[in-house]
């Protein structure tokens, strides 16, 4: 899979020092570069690549700015390139595929794309889904009501109450009231807004009762219930911390940044 790429930033030596950096990694072209907004919109609408880099400042059209200006067609995927973290909120808020600050480290370039592939193979594969229905619903309408059944999360299957075993008594937990799980090795530590407790359970198997348009993963040993979240405070080098109901803070990872854009908006 080609991920067809422009570069956007009005400094030349910041254009080519990500040209050379993106010359490792096979699956990218780059297909323009522009110096400015008003061409970086121009060309997006025109090239429709799959992704952009985007620096953020810019005279006259920033890259906020230039996100805004494309909105109007299916947009590409954006990283943000800047010297300045403190855009880092509003960099989730246009759901940007990650954040980077110059100088661009090699490593945290290589996450960026890793992400971006992530997105684009989910992205072409609900484009196939729906050229599919798209079909069906010419040559065997009948079947469609039941694929679009097939594909809505079975909510039904996940658990309500947990029953957790602590300090020899049973506890039987209203999920809704968890508002974050940490692993601590082969145990789980579930809060909720009073209590803590432990259940001998894996990480793995605990997602897998979950539903997971609510509690979703933000750290490697970290899930939160994302109804739980009262506010995301931005944090160095593009990271955040979630603020919960009960004021606890829950650091998200960078490899999870993208549980920020399900929600913040």
């Amino acid at each position: 899979m080609t991920i067809r790429t422009i570069l956007v930033d009005d400094e030349k030596l910041a254009i080519q020092g990500l040209q050379l950096r993106l010359a490792a990694f096979p699956d990218v072209e780059i297909i323009d570069t522009c110096s400015n907004g008003r061409e970086a919109i121009r060309k997006i609408k025109t090239e429709k690549p799959d992704l952009v880099f985007l620096d953020i400042q810019m005279p006259g059209f920033d890259g906020f700015s230039v996100v805004k200006g494309v909105m109007e067609i299916d947009p590409p995927l954006f990283v943000f390139v800047t010297a300045y973290s403190e855009h880092a909120l509003k960099a989730f808020e246009a759901n940007a595929v990650d954040y980077l600050l110059k100088p661009v480290e090699e490593d945290r370039l290589a996450d960026a794309l890793d992400r971006a592939r992530t997105r684009l193979a989910e992205k072409r594969g609900l484009e196939e889904v729906e050229k599919l229905k798209n079909v069906l619903a010419e040559v065997a309408p009948d079947a469609l009501p039941e694929m679009e059944e097939e594909g809505e999360p079975a909510t039904g299957r996940f658990e309500k109450l947990i029953n957790i075993k602590d300090r020899g008594q049973i506890f039987r937990v209203d999920v809704d009231s968890i508002e974050r799980i940490e692993a601590a090795g082969d145990y789980m530590c579930i809060y909720t807004g009073d209590n803590s407790l432990i259940l001998r359970e894996t990480m793995k198997d605990l997602e897998r009762r979950l539903d997971p348009r609510v509690f979703q993963r933000v750290h490697r040993s970290k899930i939160v219930n994302l109804d739980q979240v009262r506010q995301v405070r931005p944090h160095t080098n593009g990271e955040c911390f979630l603020v919960l109901q009960s004021g606890a803070e829950v650091k998200v990872s960078r490899s999870y940044r993208d549980v920020v854009a399900r929600f913040v908006h």
